[in-house]
């Protein structure tokens, strides 16, 4: 099983701003809510966790540079 995001649907206000920054389209909005498509093109950039405004989506996985 591949990591991904993950998502707390009931914290998700279904604005869509990770969809739009979603560069390997695995986030979907389904009925107003986020939804994500397991695929082997997410390179986790975290750009998801980053913008979403309800801190629904968080990343299984803490990216560190020294």
């Amino acid at each position: 099983m591949l990591d991904m995001p993950r998502i707390e649907i009931e914290k998700c206000n279904g604005c869509g701003l990770c969809v739009g920054v979603c560069r390997c389209g695995a986030l979907v909005l389904i009925e107003s809510v986020i939804s994500i498509i397991t695929t082997y093109e997410c390179h986790w950039c975290t750009d998801c966790e980053l913008i979403c405004p309800t801190g629904a989506i968080t990343c299984p996985f803490e990216i560190v540079i020294e």
